[in-house]
Order: C-alpha cells, then structure tokens, then sequence
C-alpha cells in the first residue's frame, strides 16, 4: 500500500486528467496535509488570532502556485488565494478558528491539554485544511487539462463569533464569483440542506460609580446590577417572542471585589432565529432592555455589535451534484482500536450515542431548503445570499458527539477526524471538477439563487459598517 502511494505521489501532471485520477491524488498526498491539520489542531488559535494556522495555509498554497493575498477586508488574519484566470469564477471556504475555553487532549475522557486555553472543538482545523487539499489537487488538473477558468480559497477568520466572511462579502471580494464550496465538521456524512439561524451578538457594557459596598453604599452605583437587570428583563422577553428565537449570554465582567461597588460591568449576549428580520426586532428590544437597566440603576450603556450573520440559503442544484460526490466517495470506515475511542466517547454524551457504524454512512439526500428552529449560525450564510452556495458535513467524530464540545475536541485529534477531513477533501475536489466543467450547473444555480431571494433583494450586513472586531476574543 505505501509503495502505491509513493507511484500515486509522483504521477506526473499530465496524468492527472479525470476525476478518479485526481483523487487518487488526494489520497497519495494525504500525509502532508494530516501534518497541517494536527499542527493547526496544536496551535488552537481563536478569532483573529490565527497567526500561525493562517499562516501556515497561505505558505502551503503559495508553494503550490496560488497568488496570496493576505490580510484583506481589513482582517489580518484573512487571505485570498488564486489560481488561474477567467471564467468560471469558482470559490472554496477555508476556516482555521478555535474555540476559547475547551482546551483537551486527544482522549476519550475529559482531560485539559498543558498549556492550551482553547480548542478545535468545531474542527476548523480539518476544515481548512481539506479546503486548500482540494484546490491544490484541483489546480493540478487544471494545469494537466489546461482548463479554463479561476479556482479562489478564501482563507476566513473568526467563524465563532467574528463574523469573518461578513466583511469580506462586504468588501466585494465574491462579487464575480460564480459558485462557493465549502464544508464542516460533523458527526456523520451529509450535503448541508437546512438553513442555520441568523445571529446578531454584541457587548453590552454599564458604567457605574465606585464606592465602599459596606462604608458609604449610597455613593455607589452599581454596574452589575445594571448587567442583572438587563438579563432579567431579556430572561422575561423570552415569553414574548417567536418560538424559534434564541437568547443565550454570559457575564464577562461583573466586578473585581465583594466590597467595592462594581464600577464597570459587561454582558456578551447572541440572538438567534431563522429569519434575520426576526432578529433585527429582537436586538431591539434587547438594547431597550439595556437603556431601561441603565436608567433604573443611574448607570450608563454602550454597546458593540460583535458579529451579525444571515441565515443560510440552500441551493438544490448544487446540493444534488455534491451529493452524487460525497456516496461516490463513501463514509468513514473505523479500525477496532478507533471503534472502541468511538464508543468511550459515546459513553460520555447525555444519552445514547448513534453506534460508530454511522459514521460509514451516507444520509439520504431530501431536496428543498429546510427552515429550522435549531442549530447554530454560520458566516457563509451570507456568502450564501450573493452566491450560490454548497456545503457538507463529513464524519469526523464520533457519532452522537456534539459541537463545541470537548469530545469533538478530542476526536478531531485522532486519525478518526482526519479519516473524515479525506472524506471532505475528496468529495471538494470532486465537485469542484463538475462545476468547472458542467456550464450548465452553474446557470442552474444562479437561477435557483435569484428566485430564491427575491427581486428586491438587497444585501445589507447585520454588523452595519463597523470595522471587523479584532478583540472580540480579548
């Protein structure tokens, strides 16, 4: 098997003209791009701080004969790197963000990584790095076949919160793209067709006045107590709102000691819904919560508006071709000693994990976009809404495992997530081909695109003009 590998590896371009050709390719180069992986895995880098995993990207895809550009939309962390030129304009997504606070290594029972704050516990590791596997592989056939037409991977900081792709859909950067790839990280294998919630977030900060809490109260006003009234007030708005809408917030300041008076105080608050307009009234009534807190406690507010995302928008056409991709190339098949790490993490999650078995498993394709109450936010759905857009989930952890969990944390470091990352590249790669030579497809997507939003559509960010938060994570 490595023997064939290494013949795999050192095939000259000129034969890498057909589909199969090009993912045999993805599998001889494979090593490489698990070293990439693990060392981003290592480093768990939050929004906007990814110095070191973007970094790693763009010297990985200069190397390889993509132009980079980096530091665009005002984001350092943020790069675009191209191949080719003319039509079709074709974009894949590549994430490389941690999460804060989820710090674990790669075992199957909770235990904190030395030295690590923060974690993969979403797998943008893998994320980003079967996205560039996939285009690399991808511009090496366009060489061999001389095909026509541009191959983008926008490098895109601060999916968890920072909103990345909002500003650099903002800045123009999709404009005269005709078609984005893209994936995630995933319990099991399937094309992406329910839309994920809008979300607005922001940092609702109170200035008060110090004072001794025991000697002199009555001087003080109290900052924290602006930030509780706040809550309590968004806690009774839940009563009052569409079903669907999601509130969820934590205090990042509330004081430094029992007997001084808190003089500043802050709350980082989401709101959620499958509509953005939705979203847009509850913020609102949100912020009027807050100016009421303020007033009632003689404080004073600011807030920031952190991120804001649209919903997603489901593209059949392009979920069918990715879909013909992804059974083509199959699930994940585990190794006893990988089945049994599966099954102890399942051992862990609240309930009764799905069996490991699923993770080998395709789900069925259901066509027409799904509007749902649950699920989390994500940056691409704006990219979503000004170009036709596709995504999927490959297995990379353990069936019944949780995002933003320290078990997916764990399991992204194991060959079991990387077994999923070639799941995800192959299938990219795959698509990639149809979409650069099915003309046919594109129109077809952008049709079902322009009818999908609406004649009057017009894209305006949720965040408004703000530069991007670089310290959002601070």
């Amino acid at each position: 098997m490595k023997r064939l590998l290494f013949l795999l590896s050192a095939l000259p371009l000129c034969a890498q003209t057909t589909k199969p050709d090009v993912l045999a390719r993805v599998d001889a180069t494979k090593a490489a791009y698990e070293d990439i992986a693990m060392k981003i895995w290592n480093f768990a880098e939050v929004g906007f701080h990814e110095t070191q995993s973007s970094a790693l990207l763009q010297a990985k895809l200069k190397q390889e004969g993509f132009a980079v550009e980096a530091g665009v939309a005002g984001m350092p962390t943020a790069f675009v790197a191209t191949y080719g030129s003319g039509a079709p304009v074709i974009g894949v997504l590549a994430e490389f963000d941690a999460l804060p606070g989820v710090s674990q290594e790669a075992v199957p029972e909770k235990k904190e990584r030395a030295g690590a704050t923060a974690g993969h516990a979403c797998g943008h590791h893998l994320f980003g790095t079967a996205s560039i596997q996939s285009a690399i592989a991808v511009k090496e056939w366009m060489q061999a076949t001389r095909q026509k037409g541009t191959l983008r991977v926008y490098g895109t900081p601060a999916e968890e919160g920072g909103s990345g792709k909002v500003y650099m859909v903002r800045a123009g950067l999709f404009k005269d793209v005709d078609v984005v790839l893209h994936w995630h990280a995933g319990d099991r294998n399937q094309i992406t067709m329910a839309s994920s919630l809008a979300n607005k977030s922001g940092k609702f900060r109170f200035y008060g006045v110090a004072s001794h809490a025991a000697g002199s109260p009555e001087r003080g006003r109290s900052a924290l107590h602006a930030v509780e009234a706040m809550s309590h007030m968004v806690n009774m708005l839940r009563e009052h709102v569409p079903d669907t809408t999601r509130m969820h917030y934590v205090i990042t300041r509330g004081g430094e000691a029992p007997n001084v008076v808190p003089a500043f105080a802050e709350v980082y608050l989401y709101v959620r819904s499958p509509s953005r307009d939705i979203v847009n009234e509850v913020w609102e009534r949100v912020v009027n919560a807050a100016n009421g807190a303020a007033l009632g406690t003689g404080t004073t507010m600011k807030v920031e508006i952190t991120g804001g995302v649209h919903e997603l928008l489901i593209n059949d056409t392009l979920g069918r071709l990715m879909h013909e991709n992804l059974t083509a190339v199959g699930g994940v098949t585990y190794t006893p000693e990988e089945r049994d790490f599966a099954l102890k993490i399942g051992r862990t999650v609240f309930g009764k994990a799905p069996a490991p078995e699923v993770a080998a498993l395709i789900v069925p394709f259901v066509p027409g976009e799904r509007r749902e109450g649950g699920g989390g936010s994500t940056d691409v759905g704006d990219v979503s809404w000004v170009v036709p857009t596709v995504g999927l989930r490959a297995a990379t952890w353990a069936p019944g495992t949780p995002s933003h969990s320290w078990q997916a944390v764990a399991c992204g470091g194991t060959t079991m997530g990387l077994k999923g990352m070639n799941v995800a590249a192959k299938t990219l790669a795959a698509t990639l081909l149809d979409v650069f030579t099915k003309p046919d497809v594109i129109v077809k997507a952008k049709a079902e695109l322009l009818q999908k939003r609406g004649a009057d559509f017009k894209y305006s960010a949720l965040l408004g003009d703000r530069p991007p938060a670089l310290n959002y994570r601070d």
